[in-house]
């Protein structure tokens, strides 16, 4: 409604946001929306918020990319619950630790958030079909999101990918293609496959528009503490689409003035021991990550051996003073049970894998026991039977 730019992350090249793009035509980055947020503010205010309860993330609709209501595919994302920790805190040394519990979004994750703002796009834009490389999730999310607008839709997973996540995608109408390799190789074919047939890749921050339905986490997060953010907000982070639109989101809130623009959490990421680019960048210093190479963990979402926008990711952590965590499958296992028996929240491993990080944290001073602290669990543990 106020999208007026789509410009790249890395060069700054400017591309007109009218049609379908994938990455930057100069140098192959993410590009990123940019919206006139003094017309949105005028337009939207805090108040009006309120007053929308029962429109999940679309209540932020003057600050996402569809211009058309009609073009809106939704199936009820958003609005997840924020929910209080204290038995769980208590074990950690917390005070006050909360849980994001994205289990709750359709398709049983937060993948749900982006594919229903990018799928919304692609139908608004003129996509005639959609592919997407997954490590299960984000495929299931794309099958019924494509299902919903109408559209077919190709998922490339992995062969030992989740079985609930090939059911998912299969019993939605998607064609999946279950590939020898990891993500990256996924990735190749499905961008091979959609320049043969002439579809449109929703690729993790290979298009412009997953990321800007992650960053209503941000939004949301903001609103349920009444417009002030956590300390810390620890993440796990495969491609990285939710740290990126996050921290996106809390700059478009400071400029809005909603919230106070020198008051910004620490963001963590938190990855996998088998596979954790990110945060050997991080501590190695380096601008970029390098590929892992025989990446290796029981957490499909945390399997990505190099993410394209790493270099956001990174920049991320080291302007928000925060840091990156790796923890092991064993640790993220016993973290399943822990949460769920002292919080009755049942997480994905990707999101257990936040609990053994904060605790680590948590030791060594790095987070202080009076800090407000949120985790976010991704996803459901039932897609991991």
């Amino acid at each position: 409604m106020y999208l007026t730019e789509l410009r790249c992350s890395s060069c700054g090249r400017g591309h007109e946001p009218g049609r379908l793009h994938n990455l930057c035509e100069a140098c192959g980055k993410p590009l990123l929306a940019g919206y006139d947020l003094a017309a949105a503010g005028a337009a939207l205010t805090k108040s009006m918020l309120a007053q929308r309860r029962d429109a999940g993330l679309w209540r932020y609709r003057e600050l996402l990319p569809v211009r058309d209501p009609a073009s809106v595919v939704s199936l009820g994302e958003g609005d997840t619950p924020l929910l209080p920790a204290p038995r769980l805190g208590a074990q950690l040394g917390l005070d006050q630790l909360y849980v994001k519990d994205e289990a709750l979004n359709p398709t049983g994750t937060f993948k749900a958030r982006g594919m229903a703002v990018a799928v919304s796009m692609a139908k608004e834009l003129g996509a005639s079909a959609l592919t997407v490389p997954s490590a299960g999730n984000a495929g299931g999310a794309l099958a019924a999101y494509a299902a919903r607008a109408g559209l077919p839709a190709h998922v490339f997973m992995p062969a030992d990918s989740p079985r609930a996540n090939v059911v998912e995608c299969e019993q939605a109408g998607a064609r999946v293609t279950l590939v020898a390799g990891l993500i990256d190789e996924c990735g190749r074919q499905s961008a091979e496959h959609a320049r043969a047939t002439g579809g449109f890749d929703v690729s993790t921050l290979r298009e412009p528009y997953r990321v800007e339905g992650k960053k209503t986490m941000g939004y949301e997060l903001a609103e349920q503490f009444g417009w002030r953010l956590p300390d810390v907000i620890v993440y796990p982070t495969g491609g990285g689409t939710g740290l990126v639109g996050m921290w996106k989101a809390f700059g478009e809130l400071a400029e809005l003035g909603w919230i106070d623009p020198d008051r910004r959490p620490r963001m963590v990421s938190v990855q996998a021991a088998g596979c954790a680019p990110i945060v050997s960048a991080f501590h190695a210093g380096a601008r970029v990550g390098a590929e892992v190479t025989e990446a290796a963990t029981i957490a499909a979402g945390l399997r990505v051996p190099q993410a394209i926008g790493d270099f956001i990711m990174l920049a991320v952590l080291r302007r928000s003073g925060g840091t990156a965590v790796a923890v092991s499958d064993e640790a993220m296992l016993a973290a399943v049970r822990e949460l769920d028996r002292l919080e009755g929240i049942f997480p994905a491993p990707e999101g257990a894998a936040c609990v053994p990080a904060v605790r680590e944290l948590a030791a060594t001073g790095a987070i202080r026991p009076d800090e407000l602290v949120v985790i976010f669990n991704t996803g459901s543990g039932l897609k991991y039977l």
